[in-house]
């Protein structure tokens, strides 16, 4: 006997595991690595495979039970996970042989009828319940701490009676609930100590922080756990942080982390898939009896809640069972705006739509600077993934770019995304930040930037525009979200809001000095003075007029008539009327003037076919407009975020 690495992903090993899981009455399931035993004739006769640190789909054929088979393909499975950096395995199984991997040293975590989970190794599911015991404990002090000051508060009223008049003069005045909804209510002696909510928060919405509120009213403490995998558009440190700043005014509340033994990849890997099946059903039921054997009691809660859900039907299947399994589950109905239930995903299409005002209907305004920066970042996206573009990288080439491909500069947009976050959370304050905080949040992300493309400067003049912009739109958004009505009523809508921003957007650039040593100040030496050329920061400090004049309104345009060639036509746009230092600088005036010429001929008889044409050419004689791909990526961001 030996044991094979087979390849999941592929096909023709795949096949061969399928059809050895089918004999043995198991069905394929995502994996990353998958261990065979073979015999003498190299026929299959027992294999397991592994998920990150979950071993699945272990099975061994009929005729070769009972010779200590499975010990050795179990042995090499978790000796492969250890050499992956995980000190601790688990191990989806049925419930007929718990005892087979108990005595190799598997600890039960959960069980379902049709399933248990195992684990073993270094840590797992005790370093975690003891993480909750020590939070658990906190918020005991917390409230110690708490009641020792409404006695002595108490204390010092009684002994005033200025206090005495002025407290008898409150309990005449009556707060309307809807004014105040997360006042709590009077607790009763029957009223739970602790209870928990788990959320994923993608992202963080009124919806949510109505649910937190409506049930912090009901415990003393209430845990928030942020569900952990970064399998959501906003990732999991993002997540955590608007869950924290939405519930900040309410005492009694702890977010808490999430963790792998609380809906994860690991454990309810199908409520990431949103596929209702047989096998949904057992992993919900493991989930739920983990969180009743360990997670519960590690917090010393006694009451689970969670919202309704009228839409989604593995998550409504969920609320089900949960029902059936935990002894005190309440629901809470969601909040609903305009006949309709508030929703992460009505903010997501929001989002993909550019629809602002629905956004800021959806959400609170602490959740808005995250969102902005991923309008950003989806912005870069956008710019990088249109193809295709004449002398850029693109999905199909690197155009005149020797040291940059699309996968380079798919990293470099995503280390500069949590830069922009930073940005956006300066951003949203009374007043603007001043220019050395932007600047040193500018200089990390570019030392991040460089150190991820290995010193190739991938986005540096992005990185300048797009950061005022995300600046300057969070800012905005902060002075809607103080008095939101008043200001759109002053705006006049849409456009107005597109002069308050382009007016912030030239305040900030204001406060940035000259540059030397970038592209545009080389460009401005090459052209000797013969020409007016305008670098990066002299569009800024003008608050990027051609934008807002002609390329943005060219843009919606073309989106309305849901042209499929909206960002190739408005990079051709920009090409025709920008000064850009990036060709100036690879080359000269007078090939920067034909560019433009050469944008405009193609954008008044539009072909894909010439514009592959316009890249090999480019190509070959070393043109890159890369000032264009810029003001294309914050075109599309300006567009996102207008209403």
């Amino acid at each position: 006997m030996e044991i094979q690495t087979l390849n999941p992903t592929t096909p023709r090993q795949r096949q061969r595991i399928e059809a050895f899981l089918k004999r043995n009455g198991l069905r394929f399931d995502d994996m990353h690595y998958y261990a065979a035993v073979t015999d003498d004739d190299g026929e299959m006769i027992a294999g397991g495979g592994l998920k990150g640190n979950v071993i699945k789909c272990v099975a061994v054929d009929d005729a070769h039970k009972g010779e200590a088979i499975a010990n050795t393909l179990i042995s090499h499975l978790i000796a492969h996970a250890n050499e992956e950096g995980h000190s601790n395995v688990m191990l989806f199984t049925k419930p007929k042989n718990r005892q087979l991997f108990e005595s190799l040293s598997f600890r039960l975590l959960a069980e379902a009828p049709e399933a248990v989970l195992m684990e073993t190794g270094i840590g797992g599911i005790n370093n975690t319940v003891e993480a909750l015991k020590k939070i658990r404990e906190e918020s005991e002090k917390y409230k110690e701490y708490n009641k020792e000051c409404k006695e002595n508060n108490k204390e010092c009223k009684e002994n005033s009676e200025e206090c005495k008049e002025e407290e008898k003069t409150n309990l005449n005045i009556t707060t309307p609930q809807h004014l105040n909804p997360s006042t709590p209510q009077p607790l009763t002696t029957t009223t739970p100590l602790r209870g928990v909510v788990v959320m994923n928060c993608n992202p963080f919405t009124l919806g949510h922080r109505y649910l937190i509120e409506q049930t912090a009213k009901q415990v003393e403490r209430l845990f928030v756990m942020v569900v952990r995998e970064d399998c959501s558009l906003f990732a999991y440190a993002e997540r955590k942080a608007m869950v924290e700043q939405g519930v900040a005014h309410l005492e009694n509340v702890t977010v808490i982390d999430g963790s792998e033994y609380a809906i994860s990849q690991a454990t309810f890997p199908t409520y990431f898939l949103k596929r209702l099946d047989d096998a949904a059903d057992t992993q919900m039921l493991l989930d739920l009896d983990l969180f009743r054997r360990h997670i519960a009691p590690a917090l010393g809660t006694t009451v689970r809640f969670v919202g309704t859900e009228p839409t989604d039907r593995l998550t409504r299947r969920y609320n089900q069972l949960m029902h059936e399994v935990l002894a005190d589950v309440r629901e809470t109905a969601r909040l609903e705006k305009k006949g309709n239930a508030v929703s992460a995903s009505r903010v997501r299409k929001a989002m993909e739509q550019g629809d602002m005002s629905t956004i800021r209907q959806l959400v609170p305004p602490t959740t808005l600077p995250y969102i902005i920066a991923h309008l950003a970042t989806q912005a870069l996206q956008a710019e990088l993934d249109t193809t295709p573009k004449p002398g850029l990288v693109d999905k199909d080439n690197n155009g005149a770019h020797r040291d940059m491909d699309y996968a380079l500069m798919q990293r470099s947009i995503d280390t500069l995304h949590p830069y922009f976050v930073k940005l956006a959370l300066l951003g949203c304050a009374d007043a603007l930040p001043t220019h050395t905080s932007i600047r040193d949040v500018g200089i990390e992300a570019e030392r991040a930037m460089l150190s991820a493309t290995n010193g190739v400067n991938t986005h540096k003049g992005a990185l300048f525009s797009m950061g005022l912009a995300v600046v300057a739109a969070a800012h905005e958004e902060r002075k809607i979200a103080a008095n939101e009505e008043q200001i759109l009523k002053e705006r006049n809508g849409g456009e107005d809001v597109l002069v308050s921003l382009r007016t912030t957007i030239k305040a900030l650039a204001a406060s940035f000095p000259d540059t030397s040593g970038t592209h545009g100040s080389k460009a401005k030496l090459l052209s000797k003075g013969t020409t007016a050329i305008k670098g990066a920061l002299d569009n800024a400090r003008e608050g990027y007029e051609m934008l807002f004049a002609e390329w943005l309104p060219f843009y919606i345009e073309r989106r309305k008539e849901r042209d499929a060639h909206t960002l190739h036509k408005t990079l051709l746009r920009i090409m025709c009327d920008l000064d850009d230092t990036n060709v100036i600088y690879r080359t000269d005036l007078a090939t920067a003037e034909e560019v433009k010429q050469e944008a405009r001929a193609l954008l008044d008889n539009f072909s894909k076919a010439a514009l592959k044409n316009m890249d090999r050419h480019y190509t070959t004689r070393n043109i890159s407009p890369g000032g264009a791909a810029d003001m294309l990526s914050l075109t599309i961001f300006i567009g996102s975020i207008q209403t």
